[in-house]
């Protein structure tokens, strides 16, 4: 995601992406919450796309699943924010030669490289995969303040009244979003629903997680087994 300067209004960005002013709004309910990880990729459609060290990564996230699926969730949390912060942090413009696309973790992990978003929600999808319960994560648009930036990052709390955790790739270690004084909440979403909210929890929901058009777009290239050539 790149900074405010280079985009130039500040808010430019935000309202595009919470779908303001009909921009990126759909009227119909969206598709269903993404609870499970889609059948893999064929190995030779990947390798022909991303290469054989691209399979290898999609390859090592199946086992890191396996190896985390029962453990407990703070054991799951650490395993998923340092398997996917290992990866590049590139701008969209630099790998899919656009302004902004959410890439599923297929094409995040066969690249090896994306955007805030990629290490986001590739995150929250394999702790949905993990079992975590969707009620507990959420995925929030924030404005990071060392960058003067958009951002996103994922958070964690057992329950609604408990202050949650920030998953993050810029600052890597999990912490508790009470020290998290350098992020500006704008707004976040889950599965379902779509909040404008506070990092620390609660917020004000105003509607579905559907009407974001990038995270229908996103869940249906999932589902759909899309996979993205980053020389096209």
């Amino acid at each position: 995601m790149r900074s405010v300067l280079e985009r130039g209004t500040s808010g430019r960005r935000a309202l595009r992406l919470l779908g303001l002013a009909g921009m990126v709004v759909l009227l119909q309910s969206g598709l269903p919450a993404a609870e499970a990880l889609p059948r893999l990729p064929p190995e030779q459609q990947v390798v022909s796309i991303y290469g054989q060290t691209g399979w290898q990564r999609i390859r090592q996230w199946q086992v890191l699943i396996d190896q985390l699926q029962g453990r407990a969730v703070n054991t799951q949390l650490a395993g998923v924010n340092d398997f996917f912060n290992q990866l590049r942090f590139v701008d969209d413009i630099d790998v899919w030669h656009v302004e902004d696309y959410w890439a599923t973790p297929f094409e995040f992990l066969g690249v090896g490289a994306g955007d805030c978003e990629d290490f986001a929600m590739a995150k929250y999808l394999t702790l949905r995969e993990l079992g975590v319960p969707d009620a507990q994560l959420r995925l929030h648009y924030v404005k990071y303040i060392p960058y003067d930036q958009f951002h996103m990052v994922v958070t964690w709390a057992p329950s609604p009244t408990t202050p949650p955790v920030v998953l993050d790739n810029i600052v890597k270690p999990i912490e508790p979003a009470s020290r998290r004084n350098d992020l500006v909440p704008i707004y976040s979403f889950n599965g379902s629903h779509l909040w404008i909210s506070k990092l620390g929890g609660g917020g004000r929901e105003v509607g579905e997680s559907s009407r974001l058009s990038l995270w229908q777009s996103w869940q249906q290239r999932l589902d759909d087994g899309t996979l993205r050539d980053p020389r096209r």
